[in-house]
């Protein structure tokens, strides 16, 4: 069932995991900060996009050559069930882009890099606290057919996904203090509730030194001071 395309691609999907991990973290904002200064820091965020962009572009062609054995496929009626709940799911990711700012949520249009801003709660934000990466989950597993590449990148993304949003928010508990932590006692992390109870909110950043706060691995790293955007799974961030 799993050749040696299986291993190539997991390997490739484990080291573009650690690359976005890396420039998504606070060691790699502050070293960018150190080199570029805060004027640099403004196109951070457009460095990340265009480098997640370039690593992507290989993963996407090695799944063209190995597309990997069939496990199975889902028969109609229940295909297009599936297909259905894909397309609410890619839909409602793509409403949450736009409420987050598109151009700046890919960079292109930057903030002043300054890395102080303020912790925004509002929309989907007020039931879970990872919707992008909630959303991405319910369409890439809901796919009828299902190969062995696919599952093993399902897989390492799902778990990506999980530990970069520990990561990220941890970052933004240093950053936001009690402010965030009572956001996480009170908001799921994934599995979203139906009503919302979650206040909205808007609590200033205590402005660390590190750069642009609250990054994920996998997507554009959280926001850029100066600019109004929002992270992959974060609430909203602003300045």
């Amino acid at each position: 069932m799993f050749t040696i395309s299986t291993l190539i691609l997991a390997f490739y999907l484990i080291a573009f995991a650690l690359l976005h991990s890396l420039l998504a973290g606070t060691w790699a904002k502050r070293r960018a900060r150190q080199a570029f200064g805060p004027g640099g820091m403004r196109w951070y965020r457009l460095f990340f996009t265009i480098i997640a962009a370039a690593t992507l572009l290989p993963l996407l062609y090695l799944f063209y050559l190995f597309p990997g054995q069939v496990l199975y496929s889902v028969p109609a009626p229940w295909r297009w069930g599936m297909v259905a709940v894909q397309a609410a799911a890619a839909f409602a990711l793509a409403k949450t882009l736009l409420e987050a700012g598109p151009l700046r949520f890919l960079g292109i249009r930057p903030g002043s890099g300054e890395g102080n801003g303020q912790l925004i709660v509002r929309g989907i934000y007020c039931r879970t606290r990872n919707p992008l990466f909630l959303f991405a989950l319910v369409f890439l597993w809901l796919t009828p057919v299902m190969t062995a590449n696919l599952l093993v990148l399902y897989i390492i993304t799902t778990v990506y996904f999980i530990l970069g949003s520990v990561h990220e928010e941890r970052m933004l508990a240093e950053e936001f203090g009690a402010a965030y932590l009572d956001y996480q006692d009170r908001v799921p992390r994934f599995i979203p509730r139906m009503r919302c109870t979650y206040p909205e909110t808007e609590v200033k950043a205590r402005g660390k030194a590190g750069g642009p706060g609250g990054g994920v691995p996998g997507s554009p790293p959280g926001s850029e001071s100066g600019s109004e955007s929002r992270s992959s799974s974060e609430p909203e961030l602003k300045s």
